[in-house]
This record gives C-alpha cells, sequence and structure tokens, in this order.
C-alpha cells in the first residue's frame, strides 16, 4: 500500500536528521540551506508490540511488521509559490505525498544557522503556509471560470464543485488552510479529493526542541500549541538530535535507559511513526501461526474482503468468510483453541468492517 508521509520544512530545522533517525536511508544532513535536493524515500518499520505479545505465545519462526513510507523533501523558502529556491520542485513533491510531516524548529543553537536569522516557529509555519496556500489558491482560481458557467448552465455536478470552489477560494484568500472548510456530504467530500490541495492534507507538526525540553516543551512548544489550536492537526515534540543519539545504541536495554534518563517511556520516532500511520488513516490487522506472526496494514473502514486482499488478490476474488479473534480475548485466553472453546471466535461475512488488532483467519475458494 504505497501511501507516503512527507516531512517539510523550512531549511535546517532538522527534517533530515529527523529523516535519518526514522530510516536506514541516510540522507545527506548539514549546516546549509537545500541540502536535500531530492527527496529521499525510506520504508519504515511501524512499532506495534502486539506482534512480540502474540510471539510469545504462538513460537513463530518470524515476526513480520508492517510499514509505512517517509518522503524527505527539500526545504522550503519564502516565494516558492512563485518558483524561488527549490519551491517549484518541493511543490511537487509534496502533491505527490498523501500527509505531511511539518518539523518546526524549536530549540536555541548558535551553531545552527536560521535562514531567517531568528527562531520563531510560528513565523516558519505561517512561512510554509502561505506558499502552500497561494499555490492552491492558483489551481482554485484556475478551475473557477469553467465550472462557473457549466453550473449557471444547470449541470448540478458543476454547481457542486463551483459551491466546494467557492468556498475554498474564500478561505485561502483570508489566508486559511483548506482543511479548515467544512465539507457537508460525500459529493462534496469527492470533488475536495479530486482537486488534490496541498493544505487539505492531513498534517501532523513535529516541534524539534533540545534535549532539555523533549519532555515536557518549551515556549516555543506553547506557541506552536496555540497558533494551531484550531486546525484539525496533531502535534509531537520530540529532540531529533538525541534521537539520533539514541539510535547509534545497540540495545534495546541501552535505549530504554537512554529514554527514561531524559523522563521518556517511548522514543519520539516511534510515537512520529505510529502518528504517520493513523495520518493516512491506515490500520492493522494481525495474522498469528507456526510459520510467522504477521501485522498487515489496511484503510481504516474497509470491509473483510478488501482486507483479505491485502494478503492476496484470491483472498478477495473468492472470500467466504473471515475467522475473527480480538487481540485482548486471543492474550486473555493464551492460544486459537482456548479462545475457539470460550466461544470468543467470531464468524463474520463480507459486510464486516474490519477493527484495528483483529486477528483473522480468511476462508476463501477459487
Amino acid at each position: 500500500m504505497a501511501l507516503q508521509c512527507g516531512i517539510v520544512g523550512l531549511p535546517n530545522v532538522g527534517k533530515s536528521t529527523l529523516f535519518n533517525c526514522l530510516s536506514n536511508a541516510k540522507a545527506q544532513s548539514a549546516n546549509f540551506p537545500f541540502c536535500t535536493i531530492e527527496p529521499n524515500v525510506g520504508v519504515i518499520t511501524v512499532p506495534d508490540e502486539r506482534l512480540n505479545a502474540l510471539a510469545e505465545l504462538v513460537h513463530p519462526a518470524r515476526i513480520v511488521p508492517t510499514t509505512v513510507e517517509i518522503v524527505d523533501i527539500a526545504g522550503l523558502v519564502k516565494g516558492a509559490s512563485r518558483g524561488e529556491g527549490l519551491g517549484n520542485k518541493f511543490l511537487a513533491n509534496i502533491r505527490e505525498t498523501d500527509a505531511i510531516i511539518h518539523v518546526l524548529r524549536c530549540f536555541d543553537d548558535d551553531n545552527i544557522t536560521h535562514v531567517d536569522g531568528t527562531v520563531d516557529p510560528v513565523r516558519d509555519k505561517e512561512v510554509i503556509d502561505t506558499e502552500l496556500q497561494l499555490r492552491d489558491l492558483e489551481t482554485v482560481e484556475g478551475r473557477i471560470p469553467r465550472v462557473q458557467k457549466q453550473a449557471q448552465a444547470g449541470d448540478r455536478d458543476a454547481k457542486v464543485q463551483y459551491d466546494v470552489l467557492a468556498r475554498y477560494q474564500e478561505a485561502l484568500s483570508q489566508g486559511k488552510n483548506a482543511r479548515a472548510v467544512e465539507l457537508l456530504n460525500k459529493d462534496e467530500e469527492r470533488v475536495a479529493h479530486d482537486l488534490f490541495l496541498l493544505t487539505n492534507k492531513p498534517v501532523l507538526y513535529v516541534c524539534n526542541v533540545d534535549d532539555a525540553s523533549a519532555a515536557t516543551g518549551n515556549a516555543y512548544v506553547d506557541a506552536v500549541r496555540e497558533a494551531i489550536k484550531d486546525e484539525n492537526a496533531q502535534m509531537l515534540i520530540v529532540a531529533a538530535q538525541t534521537e539520533s543519539e539514541i539510535a547509534e545504541l545497540d540495545t534495546y536495554e541501552e535505549r530504554q535507559m537512554f529514554l527514561e534518563e531524559i523522563g521518556l517511556k517511548e522514543s519520539g520516532v516511534n510515537r512520529i511513526i505510529k502518528a504517520a500511520y493513523a495520518l493516512l488513516n491506515l490500520e492493522t490487522f494481525l495474522t498469528a501461526g507456526p510459520k510467522e506472526v504477521r501485522a498487515w496494514t489496511f484503510r481504516k473502514g474497509s470491509k473483510a474482503p478488501q482486507c483479505a486482499g491485502v494478503i492476496h488478490t484470491d483472498f478477495e476474488r473468492g472470500f467466504i468468510r473471515a475467522e475473527v479473534i480480538k487481540y485482548d480475548d486471543y492474550i486473555s485466553y493464551g492460544s486459537e483453541a482456548a479462545v475457539k472453546e470460550a466461544g470468543k471466535m467470531h464468524i463474520e461475512g463480507k459486510d464486516y468492517v474490519f477493527q484495528d488488532g483483529d486477528i483473522v483467519v480468511f476462508r476463501f475458494n477459487v
């Protein structure tokens, strides 16, 4: 399932350092603008503690986690919507992603230059927002004249499109992101999807802080939190440089000890990966047997046959039923046989909507 999150931000905010922590692919990281020119793509393992818990019960030959793709995109500067810096390339790359991880510099360090000379994460956010909004406004205003004529001629679909475009035009002209516009029904949602607006993509703001602020944040983080309070967006606090040091440690025990020393229970990298997965509207179902315990990715809201097709197209084509065990029941009873004996296995048909953590055996015939 080739869905991608793009890491964006101004130059020198820690994007590539963060990407290096997330991925085995090493993006160049240096103290000057436009260090990252071509987008680097990393296939990132999604942490899932449930796999280890199941493996302790099933004793499989292997454990196979699911993955998500993260793209490190070149830093943007003011004027990108007019092609300044690497603006056109940046905007083209971000258009190809499905969600945005927006990194904001929330630390002071005289040894790391800021493209605007001073540290101000809210200003930095507004710079990128403005450039994306201007490009979206260009897209919207380019479509309005043709759609308006069709709507005035009585075309019902064109009228829906025009209503949505007009609301987007108003919001973008006021310096708001497209995601702030409320869509009233599925027809409007379809129109919005087909526009592929940059500011309509789901976003996770990552506040990159120093070591001392990793657990509780700082004044910069507070300012970002206030700035995004009316947005439909998430925020995480991460010390990217500290995370890079954690990533160099050899064992899980050493990494956990390091985290405890700075007041964290889980690494920022793990939290970002999980948040990115959710940002893409993805969930996981599981299979468990002697050969492997495995996580499979599906779109939230998918029904049983579509989830069967994630494993193999034949499973979807010849779908008969899904034998589903809830994760908590499997852990509680300790085995598939014990779950069956307790009457906790559910037989589900084609209309069953899969839930995150479902453990399943598919029955099919082709």
